[in-house]
């Protein structure tokens, strides 16, 4: 495909990697620029792009425009969250009017090839000027945001259940109309796909998730170590909820057969009342890690006790590219096509968690074949260059469209 001149939108930083949207982002922007694809990236974002920031997005992203989002506590946020019309999530990320005249400045100066939109929750302050300008637009959408925020909304307090139903049939009603107005949808598993196909008049294309095939090839996970390894942002619920649920209901069956056990939890904005809530010493509260290699080398087990979600889950491709033996509920290896007890071992009650994370414990040399296989498996089915590939037939889709009106309406 011949370089495209590419105005790329996002509602936060892609740098540093804190979670798996961030992870995909940075990686398909490397990987694009990588195919000669010239990327203007326009970002609102709750911090600022420091020196850091700069340093890593300079090699793939030829303008890099960061505008600041307002603060959730701002009065004008939470007016628009109680009164609007629109989603809880969209109202925090939308009416950003420094935004949109920024996006409506890059369309008047020059043509774009393409438009690309990340998340439905982030269109709002571009919407009016794709339709003054007759700008086609690719939408990607990393979950099925409505059935992601059902998810999570049991934990609201019951005088707030009105709310959360309310603002579920906000987020199904604007999730139908960003499909509408898009000229062309992706969505990241053939699930979600499936499901949003329901909303647009034709199926989405699929981009899946990858894994850094290379940047995990060093890792030798420790089969002796008794360590069982979790990593997630912890503002993201599905996170929150599988530490929890571990804590509450499988690490205690676990230590009843393997008191040796240790249970090692990483990841960014880890909550402090973890540590005073569960304070045995075999469970190590690690936080954010730079460089999740290292913490991958000192771990025998991978755990993903998602039980929901939407998407593919970058944290656990990650760990079977790194050749870590997996334990995860069936949730958690949604969109991979993973064979339960060839790369992976898969329950989804307490107890067959719990028995499947000792079986691996106890038997290092199985868990590493295993592991090897999974790491076989995910080189040849996610590297993020054969994701670019699938990004670019998108793209050579939205080419061939005869107008600029939207292709799924």
């Amino acid at each position: 495909m011949k370089p495209q001149r590419i105005l790329w939108t996002m509602p936060y930083l892609p740098w540093p990697i804190t979670s798996g949207g961030k992870a995909r982002q940075y990686n398909l922007l490397k990987a694009m620029a990588q195919r000669g694809h010239e990327i203007t990236l326009l970002v609102q974002s709750k911090t600022p792009a420091d020196a850091d920031v700069q340093a890593a997005l300079a090699p793939w992203v030829k303008e890099l425009i960061v505008l600041p989002r307002r603060s959730l506590k701002d009065p004008r946020t939470l007016w628009r969250a109680a009164f609007s019309p629109l989603p809880l999530l969209t109202t925090i990320n939308g009416y950003a009017p420094a935004l949109t005249r920024q996006f409506e400045a890059l369309l008047k100066r020059q043509r774009w090839d393409v438009v690309q939109i990340e998340h439905s929750y982030g269109l709002q302050p571009f919407e009016a000027a794709l339709r003054r300008h007759r700008q086609s637009f690719i939408l990607v959408e990393h979950n099925v945001e409505s059935e992601l925020g059902a998810a999570t909304y049991g934990k609201w307090p019951w005088w707030a259940r009105p709310l959360a139903r309310y603002d579920q049939w906000r987020a199904r009603r604007w999730e139908r109309h960003a499909m509408e107005l898009a000229s062309l949808v992706v969505a990241v598993t053939e699930s979600d796909a499936r499901k949003l196909s329901a909303l647009t008049a034709c199926r989405p294309h699929v981009v899946s998730n990858g894994a850094d095939i290379q940047g995990y090839a060093s890792v030798k996970p420790d089969g002796l170590s008794q360590r069982v390894l979790f990593v997630g942002n912890y503002e993201y619920a599905p996170n929150v909820d599988a530490v929890e649920w571990v804590m509450e209901a499988v690490w205690p069956r676990v230590w009843q057969l393997q008191p040796q056990a240790r249970f090692v939890v990483c990841g960014h904005a880890l909550p402090d009342a973890w540590r005073q809530r569960w304070t045995d010493p075999r469970v190590e509260w690690r936080g954010y890690v730079d460089h999740l290699p290292t913490v991958q080398s000192q771990s025998a087990v991978f755990l993903a006790p998602l039980r929901f979600g939407g998407g593919s889950k970058l944290k656990v491709l990650e760990a079977l590219a790194a050749s870590l033996p997996v334990v995860s509920t069936t949730e958690g290896l949604s969109g991979l096509g993973v064979q339960p007890g060839e790369q992976a071992l898969v329950a989804d009650n307490p107890e067959d968690m719990a028995q499947a994370v000792v079986k691996l414990l106890n038997a290092p040399e199985r868990a590493a074949q295993m592991g090897q296989r999974a790491r076989q498996y995910v080189t040849s089915h996610f590297d993020w260059q054969a994701c670019a590939r699938q990004l670019e037939g998108a793209y050579e889709a939205l080419s061939e469209q005869p107008d600029k009106e939207p292709a799924c309406a």
